[in-house]
């Protein structure tokens, strides 16, 4: 799922739309209202959204507003916090070597 998922988040629209739906759940056309794009556009990168598992579909008589589902970013966010302490601690180290550069700087002036 993950594949899918950084697929699908590869697009900026589609960033955009996760960005909207992460505020609360809305409409294919209040999603659309900020691009200059066609709403079946906008239904075609929900698909793939969707697909990817990012969202869902709630029913609501005629109305099918999506909403993020906060369960698959979080198994993102899982996939990724693995990765945050390496770079946390290489960044440490730069921050380190850079201090002892300006030190030596400031000694030699």
């Amino acid at each position: 799922m993950l594949d899918l998922s950084f697929s699908a988040l590869a697009d900026p629209t589609r960033r955009a739309i996760i960005t909207r739906l992460a505020k609360g759940e809305a409409t294919v056309q209040d999603l659309a209202e900020p691009f200059a794009i066609s709403q079946p556009a906008i239904s075609r990168h929900l698909k793939v959204l969707e697909e990817a598992g990012l969202i869902e579909t709630r029913v609501a008589g005629t109305a099918r507003p999506r909403r993020l589902k906060p369960e698959a970013v979080a198994e993102l966010w899982d996939w990724l916090g693995q990765y945050r302490e390496l770079w946390e601690a290489q960044f440490n180290k730069m921050d380190a070597v850079l201090d002892s550069i300006a030190q030596e700087e400031t000694r030699g002036k």
